[in-house]
This record gives structure tokens, sequence and C-alpha cells, in this order.
């Protein structure tokens, strides 16, 4: 069954999802540099996308970049680039301290796959350095799996992988057997 692009994760009041605009440079500039790992680039990543969102996120229709508002700040974002046909990377998902144990990171998960939905990717990958509870629950709760860890100079790197042609959306597995 294709993953259902209409699926959101309910967020509380004073939430919103919405595209990256403009304004929102030195917020997302701000939250990139909060959210790295011991203040540190690794060694592979010149941070050169958030320099440049509109070139990097915005050349294509089948890429996209978000930011989640709280109250009409920005305290979260992610972004979705083609790594090749059929699948996507999802790319920059941070959320700021103040609001990682709630349903955000989950929510812009959510908005993410919905596009890569639409947009006809088959899979969409993601890593992370990070193994805190609340991002992996995040990660399971929208449909990822768990493919791998990997070394990367200097860093353990765990592999996530979605698959949208095969899974049903969260949710939706129980009524799907209750109808066959």
């Amino acid at each position: 069954m294709p993953h259902d692009d209409h699926h959101e994760i309910e967020l509380p009041a004073g939430f919103l999802i919405r595209g990256y605009q403009d304004a929102d440079q030195t917020d997302v500039a701000a939250l990139f540099e909060t959210g790295l790992l011991a203040g540190a680039l690794a060694p592979n990543d010149t941070g050169a996308d958030v320099d440049n969102i509109r070139l990097a996120y915005f050349d294509h229709e089948r890429h996209h970049f978000w930011v989640a508002e709280f109250r009409g700040t920005v305290v979260g974002m992610i972004g979705v680039n083609a790594e090749d046909e059929d699948t996507a990377g999802i790319r920059r998902l941070r959320v700021h301290a103040d609001h990682q144990a709630g349903p955000l990171s989950a929510a812009l998960l959510q908005t993410a796959l919905n596009h890569c939905a639409r947009h006809g990717y088959l899979k969409v990958r993601l890593d992370t350095r990070f193994e805190r509870c609340d991002a992996l629950e995040a990660f399971e709760r929208v449909g990822f799996k768990h493919t791998r860890d990997r070394n990367v100079p200097g860093k353990e790197v765990l592999e996530f992988y979605a698959d949208l042609y095969r899974q049903p959306a969260p949710g939706q597995a129980g009524q799907q057997e209750q109808r066959n």
C-alpha cells in the first residue's frame, strides 16, 4: 500500500510547520549552530547548504526545506534533497532543546515524508550521530527503520530508511488488517 500523504502528526496549539522563507535565514543558522555535536562540523560537512537554503533546497520541485514555528519563533527545521531518482535524503533535522521531547520531530519528519511520497520517491534515508531516545522514537513513529551503523572518520553514524512504496502510514496497518 502506498504511503498515505494526508497523514499528519497532531501538534499542540501555537506550532506551525511551513516552507522556508528568506527572512528565516538568521534563525535557521542559529538553530543549526546550536544543534552541532560538540560545536563542530563533521569533517565532510561544510554547512554550506544552511548558508544557501534557496540554492540547496529550492533548485528543483522534488527538494524542499521547512521550518517549524512556535508562537512566531523558529524552533525546528528539516530539508529534503534527492540522492538519486528513487531515494530522497533527509537533511538538517533540528529541533530546539525546549521542544525535543514533544511531537515536533515526528511532525517535521512526516511533513518531509508526505512531500517525498507526492514527488514519487520510493525510499527516504536519514542518518544521525545521535542516539537520543526522543529522536529514535520520532524516526520509528513515522516509519523509519534502523538499517545499519557505519563509521565515518571520527564518528559513528546510525542510518535509517523509510520505504514509501510498501509501508502503510503510521496508524493505518491495523485498519488495513480489519478490512481483509
